[in-house]
Parts: structure tokens; sequence; C-alpha cells
């Protein structure tokens, strides 16, 4: 199984992340990711990822520069005074200024001052009109949506009332969208992280003088293993708690597996230890043997309605994907009293279980939510890319158990039919025959 492992034993924010996953590509991958992620014209951002060193040990840094500024977290001593220079340290402090959509000035430093503020719907539209993969769009605003419901469970407001600064939002976009692109080039079968060290002390930001870790991201780490650690200062931001949050399957030590690379996510501050995320894929666990049993757990969750209509139905489940769902179906039955009715099942990892059964409980009309948790069979997944005359299609591989079977993705042939007007069937029939001559796979 091709499993990914993040290290975050110098806590974990969205920048760090993105770097330890761009650092798994080729040197001449990563080049042509960064074109990629600003040919996405994010409204005045630039990304850039620079060699970095800490401890003698090389990586990268992943920077996000808006209209000229950098996002920075400020660390303050208990006293209130300033625990180092306001520059962007790798730990941004990534917290909205909620503020019903009012005007504010920020006085206490200047270059917050003037910006507009964004709530989740607008930051939700500018993702769909990114021009990615559905995956990384769903990704991208289920991760969003985590940091809008911890901000708004840690100011007790509603989650439409919360806003984003300006400067903070579109790097928090950035880092998220990256990581997000970055794990479907990855594929993962799974992934997994350690503990999550958070730091200790304070942090200054528009509420004032927060403890560590701030209250939003106390919010987004519950039922995920913490420490606080020697080190003074935010180390786990809002942005890198809601990335593994939607991501990780599992917290703990490293799985046995064999790593064929590690990528290191660098922090500008300087510590006695090591101040990166560490990112290791590799393939642990099933070699896909039917022997081996069950290779994964899952959770499905099910109600049953008869009193919803269809278009009700149907903005429930597509919340429920976009909030981190795995899939969601629903089935026609016949209920009590004879009455026609639905089950709406809804599929997701373990520990997001909690957080589904709420919104299903808040979005349909059903009175109580059934759980089972399951083992699960999976093949081991890989992805390739075709040529085609239709252009670059991408393979889905399925391995293991006696099995071995391929498909071409559904959205490359659709967008590939919808550019050269052949039909569907035709690009998909032309991307199997790339595969089965071998001809053209990238």
């Amino acid at each position: 199984m091709k499993t990914l492992y993040l290290e975050c034993s110098m806590g974990a924010a969205g920048d760090m992340i993105a770097a330890s996953l761009l650092g798994l590509l080729d040197k001449d991958d990563r080049a042509a990711f960064i074109r990629d992620i600003n040919a996405l014209a994010l409204p005045g951002v630039t990304v850039k990822a620079e060699p970095a060193v800490s401890c003698g040990i090389h990586g990268l840094h992943w920077s996000v520069i808006v209209a000229g500024e950098e996002e920075a977290s400020e660390d303050v001593e208990p006293g209130g005074h300033h625990h180092h220079d306001h520059d962007h340290d790798g730990h941004h402090h990534d917290h909205d200024h909620d503020h019903d959509g009012h005007h504010h000035d920020h006085t206490h430093d200047d270059h917050h001052n003037h910006h507009t503020h964004n709530d989740l719907g607008s930051i939700s539209a500018l993702i769909d009109s990114l021009s990615v993969s559905k995956k990384v769009k769903r990704d991208a605003q289920s991760v969003y949506s985590l940091l809008a419901e911890a901000e708004a469970s840690a100011h007790g407001r509603a989650v439409e009332h919360v806003h984003f600064h300006e400067v903070g939002a579109l790097d928090a976009v950035a880092d998220i969208v990256g990581a997000c692109m970055l794990m479907e080039r990855l594929a993962p079968d799974t992934v997994a992280a350690s503990p999550v060290q958070v730091g200790d002390g304070f942090v200054r930001c528009a509420h004032g003088v927060l403890p560590v870790p701030a209250p939003a991201t106390a919010h987004l780490l519950r039922g995920i293993p913490t420490r606080a650690g020697a080190a003074r200062g935010e180390l786990c931001t809002p942005t890198g708690a809601a990335l593994l949050k939607h991501f990780v399957s599992g917290f703990g030590s490293m799985p046995d597996m064999t790593a064929e690379r590690v990528g290191y996510g660098m922090g500008r501050k300087q510590f006695e230890a090591l101040n990166a995320v560490r990112a290791f894929i590799g393939e642990s666990g099933s070699s896909g043997s039917s022997v081996d049993g069950p290779n994964g757990a899952i959770t499905e969750l099910r109600c049953t309605v008869d009193d919803m209509t269809g278009e009700a139905v149907g903005f429930a489940s597509e919340l429920l994907l976009k909030t981190g769902a795995l899939d969601v179906t629903v089935i026609p039955v016949q209920v009590k009293k004879n009455r026609p009715g639905l089950i709406i099942s809804c599929l997701c990892e373990s520990d997001r279980a909690d957080d589904m059964a709420a919104l299903l409980l808040r979005h349909t009309s059903t009175y109580g939510v059934r759980r089972w948790n399951c083992d699960k069979y999976m093949l081991n997944r890989r992805f390739e890319t075709v040529q085609t005359a239709y252009g670059p299609i991408t393979m889905k591989h399925g391995e293991g158990y006696g099995v071995s079977r391929v498909k071409p993705e559904f959205d490359d042939c659709a967008n590939a039919a919808r550019q050269s007007g052949a039909p569907i069937e035709t690009v998909m029939r032309a991307a199997m025959n790339a595969v089965e001559s071998g001809k053209g796979i990238e």
C-alpha cells in the first residue's frame, strides 16, 4: 500500500506541509509544479519554493507573497513582549478577523490596513474557479470549511459570519490548494502522521494575545494526539491542523514501511531541533494478497428519511462530499406506513465520523444516525498519464488479490471530448489502446 507519513515533531503549518510534499517530487517536477500553481493566477499571489537549511539539514521553504506582503505569526512573552521579529518563520498564523464585514483598521501593524475581508462562500467560489481537478477543489473546500468551523466555534459565531483578512485568506488558499494538488499528484493510498507538537507560550492575532495552541487550532486538534514540547512559540497553525484533520487517517509512530523518498518542509526560525515537517512516502502494509485480509478501516453512517425534497437531499449530499465524505449514496426504500423513503449512506474516515454525523443531523430531517465501523479491502492504486490524439489522459491502475485492472479518469476524458468534439467513448477507447500498446505512457 502506498503510504505517506508526516512527521510533525516540530508542529505543522500549511506552508511546511506543502513544502514537505513538494520535496517528494523530482527537482524538475518541483519547478514544473511551482509554475503550475502560479499559473492558477490567484489574485496578487506568487508562490515560491526556495532551498532552506535547519540544523545543517537541507530542505525547502514554501513562501506565499500576496501583493508584496507575507503573512507571519508574532509570538509574544506572557507579559506581552515580542518573542521574535515580525517576519515569516514557517509557522504563519492565519486567524480570521471576524468583524461582521465592517471595515476595521489594524493599528498593530501597518501591513494589515485597508484590506478587504472574505467569507467562506467567496473563498469557496474562488477555489471553484481555479483550473484544478474536481478532487482538488473538493479537498481544498473541505479544508477551508474546517477552518471556518473552527473559527466560528472559537468566537461563538455562525460560520457564515466568519470573515478572513485578505492577505491571510489568500495565503491560506495558496497553502491549501498547493497541498491538495500535491496530494493528488502523490496519490497515497493512506496518510498517517506523528503526534503534533503545538509549541508553548502566546501568539498575537487580531483578537489580542492568545495562548498556544490558539483556540481555533485547539478546536481542530480535538481527537489528535498533541504535546507542547520545549520550543517557545506557535508551532501548529490552524491551516496546518486543518490539513492534518482532512487528510490523515491515523496518528502515531511511523508504520512499518519501505520509504522511497523523504521531503523536508522548513520553517525559518532556528531551534536546537530541526525545524521541519518531514514527509516519507513508500510502501507499507498489505502486499495485495488475499491471505493478508482487510487493509483499511472505514465508517458508514446511515439515516432514513421520508419527508425531504429531492433538492434538499441533493444539497445535503453535496455538502457531505465537500466537507470530507468519501462517498454518499441515496437508496430508495419503503418505510413504515407504506411510505416511500430514502436511506442516505455516508462513507467517511473513522476520525471524521462525529463531524459527518453532525452534518447529517443538521441538514436532513432524520432524528437519528446509525454507525458501522467496517474493515475494507483495497486494491493497490497507481496513476500514469498516456498521450492520445485527444490529449493527455490519466489512467488509474488497481492491483492485488489476484486482480489487475485499469481505467481512464472520467474527468480527463470528458474534458478531451468537449475540446475535440469526439464522443467520450472514443476518447476512452483511445486511452485504453495507448495503455495496451505501451505507447505514449509518461
